[in-house]
């Protein structure tokens, strides 16, 4: 059974907040803003605590999810029948875990959203890569750092 390494969760759970401070920042913000129709004003939380300490929380769940998944991939059985991990353990591999598993999973579910949201194939794009990025950072260093 693999062991958790929980600095590695804490680390990779942090990245949506650093990948959104920059992505959403000075690199789209604008960009995202506009498409939505939206002033920065309208879209600061009105509890920043609970909305950024929140988000914080959940991306470090879904970094342990993401670790599990991770881990279930990487299960194999050798030729005497038993059962061993096996990885390259390697950031590019576990990155592109990170990545199909948002295009299945987290992709879908963010358009489909804004689909029924009414946000433009722009908003759904900008999100939809967002969250492509930050699996392919979250599942690299889980991999890597196991």
């Amino acid at each position: 059974m693999p062991t958790i390494n929980y600095l590695a969760i804490i680390v990779a759970g942090l990245i949506p907040s650093v990948v959104g401070a920059i992505y959403y920042g000075p690199i789209f913000g604008n960009a995202w803003r506009s498409a939505l129709g939206k002033t920065e004003e309208e879209l600061t939380p009105n509890n920043m605590p609970l909305a950024y300490g929140g988000s914080m929380l959940l991306s470090i769940f879904l970094a342990l999810n993401l670790n599990f998944v991770i881990g279930l991939v990487h299960k194999d059985i050798n030729d005497a029948g038993e059962l061993f991990i096996n990885s390259n353990f390697s950031f590019g591999h576990g990155a592109l875990h990170g990545s199909m598993l948002a295009l299945g999973t987290i992709v879908p579910v963010v358009v489909s959203l804004g689909i029924f949201h009414k946000l433009g194939w722009k908003v759904n794009a900008m999100n939809a890569f967002f969250w492509i990025i930050c699996f392919a950072i979250m599942g690299g260093i889980l991999d890597v750092w196991q």
